[in-house]
């Protein structure tokens, strides 16, 4: 082309045009300037029809999934998405109903689903859209507290009520007044702080540690989980008689490869969120997306978070695709990586380690926290950035 080459082509192109660079066996180095610039994809000379044919159908199914992607992004409204939660799979508009219908009550509520799936955001679009929306939102995570102190972050405590209480402090009940109190974790609570629990859940009464002063609350009491409760009561370390307190209705959120449909409205959210944090106008090709609908996702919603953030912050270009996310073929052979001395990152290193030092103790925390040489706090906040289940 006279005046201009082909790179400038690119440079010029609309945002939403696909580009297919052809250059000739001594301009690899542009080729891979090219697709660093958003080209779709590049052929060589000479020039192969076959090729190209197959690089062009490639590009119109990828066309096809954009406008596909388009068209649910449009389908969702504010009747299908409650606090950030996405999705129009058919298990999620089951959610949804549910949560329009408990929100109108006061019962307990019990949710249930996997780490990464989405409880928390779950419990606050009850909140939200409940007549206690204008009241206060607390959630406390039952798994992240010491045993000795989750007593008194519940319950409260005055003054000198045991070693390093230097004042008084209100707990999560009473500052949940007037509003919704989300106990995340519940199944983690030791065996006998659940009578404890019981009692007030029966009488709404709390007496903070160190006082005999009975104070009424008025609280709507949400439980999160993602253990087997019912199991848990044939081994005797969950009271059944708080569990049906606390489940007077229970919430089941399908894991990620149970609602793949909505994994392209789930990306394209996530990709808008970090590209406002990063300032930068970040967009995924359709084979990125196959690559993402494809994958098994033990980590399930947050694991997609957090693989979508570490492929834009790695990459060149504003326009991602399926060579983005290689990082996840991988993920499956991490420890033979480890054994053969692969390239991998520490944080990967680590969440192989965890996983590892778990499985040999039978998922036992507190085992495997020793062992680590770490404290259980820790290792619950190490389970939960990597989605560990």
């Amino acid at each position: 082309m006279p005046d201009v080459s082909g790179l400038d082509l690119l440079k010029a192109k609309r945002e939403d045009t696909l580009f297919i660079m052809i250059t000739g066996f001594g301009s690899i180095d542009s080729a891979v300037e090219a697709m660093k610039l958003g080209a779709f994809d590049y052929i060589g000379k000479p020039f192969n029809l076959e090729e190209f044919t197959l690089k062009f159908d490639k590009a119109v199914e990828n066309i096809e999934l954009n406008k596909k992607v388009a068209n649910l992004r449009s389908q969702v409204d504010n009747s299908a998405s409650f606090s950030s939660i996405i999705g129009r799979s058919r298990k999620m508009l089951r959610v949804y109903d549910m949560i329009r219908n408990v929100a109108r009550t006061d019962a307990n509520v019990l949710i249930e689903g996997q780490s990464g799936t989405g409880k928390e955001l779950v419990a606050k679009a009850i909140h939200h859209n409940s007549p206690r929306g204008e009241g206060p939102f607390i959630a406390i995570n039952c798994s992240a507290i010491p045993d000795n102190l989750l007593e008194s972050e519940l319950f409260g405590h005055t003054k000198g009520a045991y070693t390093g209480a230097i004042d008084a402090q209100k707990g999560v009940f009473e500052l949940a007044h007037g509003g919704t109190l989300l106990l995340d974790e519940i199944a983690e609570m030791p065996f006998n702080l659940q009578s404890k629990l019981l009692r007030v859940i029966e009488t709404w009464e709390i007496k903070p540690l160190g006082s005999d002063k009975v104070k009424k609350v008025d609280v709507r009491l949400l439980s999160a989980t993602n253990r087997n409760i019912k199991e848990m009561i044939d081994e005797k370390k969950f009271r059944e008689d708080l569990f049906y307190r606390i489940a007077t209705v229970s919430i089941s959120l399908p894991p990620l490869d149970e609602r793949k449909d909505d994994i392209p409205l789930l990306a394209d959210h996530f990709v808008k969120k970090i590209s406002a944090k990063m300032n930068r106008q970040f967009a995924l090709k359709g084979d990125a997306i196959e690559t993402l609908t494809d994958h098994h996702w033990q980590g399930n919603v947050r694991e997609l978070e957090n693989v979508i953030e570490r492929a834009l912050i790695s990459s060149d270009t504003d326009m991602l695709g399926r060579h983005n996310f290689r990082f996840l073929v991988s993920n499956g052979n991490d420890e033979e990586n480890i054994s053969m001395g692969g390239n991998m990152e520490l944080k990967d290193l680590e969440k192989v380690h965890i996983r590892k030092v778990l499985e040999e103790n039978g998922w036992n925390k507190l085992q495997a926290a020793k062992i680590l040489g770490i404290d259980r706090k820790t290792l619950y906040k190490k389970i939960k950035e990597y989605g560990l289940e």
